[in-house]
C-alpha cells in the first residue's frame, strides 16, 4: 500500500470519529459520559476478559508476565475509575458571582493515542476511559506487536456497548499494519496528539501541529540514604524493580546509597532475592545487556530465569534470584548501565554520603530520565522536600515501591495513570500524571462587575517606601 492509500485511510476513519464525537457531544450528559466510562473500565476489568487480554499480550509482545499484567488491568483500571467518579465533565462546573464568569466544560473533540507494547492492554484503555468520560471520541495507534491486543480490547468494549446503546465509532483504532505514514497522518489530524512510548513518537507529536500531550523517558534513581529502613526499602524495591519484569517506566534503573549503610543494604536486598553483581564483572554484563549497542531483545521484560542465563550469571548468583544488581559508578553515554535497562537489572551506585548521593542522582537525571521521578528511603522528610526544590524531577517518591507508586495509589494522592508527564526538564508540555482534566477545555460566559481598578499607591507604596521612586 503506498502512503497515499494509508493517508486516505486513516481520513476516512477521522472522518468517522469525528461524526460519532459531534453526536456524542451534542446529546451528552454526565450520564452517559459516566456511563460509557464504565462501560470500557468493565470490558478490560471483567476478569476472565482481562486474563485472556493479559495472556495475549505476553504472547504477542513477549514483554511481562501474565500475572503482573492482570494485577496492572485490574489495579490500573480500578483506581482511575475512583479518581473520576464524582468527576463532572459535562457542563456548568462553576458560577461566579464575584467575577461574574461561568465555566463550562467541553471536550477536546477527536484523540489520537499512540500507545506502547509495553503496556497494549492498560495504556489504551486508561486513554480510552478518560477520553470518553471528557466527552471525546478517540483513535488508538498501537504498536505493531500490540495490533492484536488493540483489537481484542475494542471487541470487549464493543461487546459492551452494545449493552448500553452506544456508538462504537467513539473508540476506534488505525486499520493493520501500522506505519509510521499512518500514525503521523493521524496526529495531524486529532485535536488532541497524546504520546506514550518512543521519544520519537513524543517529537513527532510535539512537530505535527496539533495540541500534543507526551511523556517523557523514564530512568528511575532511587536513594537511599543513612537513615533509611533497610530491609523496609529492599523489599520495596525488589517489588517494583520485578513487577512485569521491569516492562514500565517507573521501574528503578539505579540505586545509589551512602557507604555508611551499603553493605547492609546489599545483605537487605540478597534477603530479598537481589543478586549483587561486582563491579569487575559490570564490562561483562554490558556486553551481553546490550549487544551490539542495543538493548537485547532477549533479555528486555524477561523473566529472571532468562535474564540470569542470558547474562552468564548461571551458577554465579544464588538460587530464587529475582532481579540483578550491577555495581558502577560510570554515569553517562559511555556507561549503558546508568541508563534505562527494561529489564530485571538494576545499576547499584555507592555514595560517599548523602550529598554525594544527591550528586549522583543529578548526574544520572541529567543523562537520562529528567523530570520522571526520583525515589528515596529515608526518615527525614526534610531531604524529600529539598529534592523536589532543587532536582529535575516532577516527583519525589518517599518510602514507596515506586512502580506502584509513581502512577497512583491507594496508597498515596497522586492520580492513577500509566502516562506521567515530565515538565520542561523533560521536553513535555505537562508535569503530572495524565488525567481527565488534559480531555476536556473550558469555555468561559464572561460578564460586567463593579470596577476593581486599583490606584497606583496600592500597587507601588510598598516599592515606593522601600527605595522610593
Amino acid at each position: 500500500m503506498n502512503v497515499q492509500d494509508e493517508v486516505s485511510m486513516v481520513d476516512a476513519v477521522v472522518a468517522d470519529a469525528r461524526a460519532a464525537q459531534a453526536e456524542y457531544e451534542r446529546n451528552g450528559s454526565q450520564a452517559r459520559y459516566d456511563r460509557a466510562a464504565q462501560a470500557v473500565a468493565w470490558a478490560i476489568m471483567e476478569p476472565e476478559r482481562n486474563r485472556t487480554l493479559a495472556e495475549l499480550a505476553v504472547d504477542v509482545t513477549g514483554l511481562g508476565n501474565v500475572e503482573d499484567k492482570i494485577t496492572k488491568n485490574h489495579r490500573k483500571t480500578l483506581g482511575l475509575m475512583r479518581d473520576i467518579a464524582g468527576a463532572r465533565t459535562h457542563g456548568v462546573v462553576s458560577d461566579d458571582a464575584d467575577t461574574g464568569i461561568t465555566t463550562v466544560l467541553r471536550p477536546i473533540g477527536l484523540v489520537g493515542a499512540v500507545v506502547p507494547s509495553t503496556n497494549p492492554v492498560a495504556t489504551p484503555a486508561n486513554n480510552i476511559i478518560n477520553a470518553l468520560k471528557g466527552g471525546n471520541a478517540i483513535i488508538l495507534s498501537p504498536s505493531p506487536k500490540g495490533v492484536p491486543c488493540c483489537e481484542l480490547l475494542l471487541d470487549y468494549i464493543y461487546s459492551e456497548f452494545e449493552k448500553i446503546g452506544e456508538n462504537r465509532t467513539l473508540v476506534q483504532m488505525l486499520p493493520p499494519p501500522g506505519s509510521k505514514a499512518k500514525t503521523q497522518r493521524l496526529l495531524e489530524q486529532v485535536d488532541l496528539a497524546v504520546v506514550t512510548g518512543s521519544q520519537d513518537n513524543v517529537r513527532r507529536a510535539y512537530s505535527s501541529g496539533t495540541p500534543a500531550i507526551g511523556v517523557g523517558a523514564g530512568n528511575v534513581t532511587t536513594i537511599v540514604d543513612e537513615t533509611a529502613d533497610l530491609s523496609a526499602a529492599a523489599e520495596k524495591i525488589a517489588a517494583s524493580k520485578t513487577f512485569d519484569n521491569a516492562t514500565s517506566c517507573s521501574s528503578e534503573n539505579a540505586i545509589v546509597v551512602v557507604d555508611a549503610v551499603y553493605d547492609e543494604f546489599v545483605a537487605a536486598l540478597a534477603n530479598v532475592g537481589g543478586a549483587t553483581v561486582p563491579g569487575s564483572e559490570a564490562d561483562a554484563i554490558v556486553a551481553r545487556l546490550w549487544p551490539g549497542g542495543h538493548l537485547s531483545p532477549n533479555i528486555i521484560a524477561k523473566d529472571a530465569d532468562v535474564v540470569i542465563k542470558e547474562l552468564g550469571l548461571e551458577g554465579k548468583v544464588p538460587e530464587g534470584t529475582r532481579f540483578v544488581a550491577v555495581e558502577t559508578q560510570g554515569i553517562g553515554p559511555e556507561h549503558p548501565l546508568s541508563g534505562e535497562k527494561l529489564s530485571r537489572v538494576v545499576a547499584l551506585y555507592r555514595a560517599q554520603d548523602y550529598a554525594d548521593a544527591v550528586e549522583i542522582a543529578r548526574r544520572i537525571l541529567d543523562h537520562q530520565g529528567a523530570g520522571h521521578s526520583l525515589g528515596i528511603h529515608t526518615a527525614e522528610d526534610a531531604r524529600a522536600r529539598d529534592l523536589a526544590t532543587h532536582m529535575p524531577t516532577c516527583r519525589v517518591i518517599v518510602n514507596q515501591a515506586h512502580t506502584f507508586a509513581t502512577g497512583g495509589s491507594f496508597e498515596n494522592g497522586l492520580p492513577f495513570s500509566l502516562s506521567m508527564g515530565c515538565g520542561s526538564w523533560g521536553g513535555n508540555s505537562i508535569d503530572d500524571n495524565l488525567h481527565w482534566r488534559h480531555f476536556v477545555q473550558r469555555s468561559r460566559v464572561v460578564r460586567p462587575i463593579p470596577a476593581r481598578e486599583p490606584s497606583l499607591d496600592d500597587i507601588f507604596g510598598g516599592y515606593w517606601a522601600e527605595v522610593g521612586k
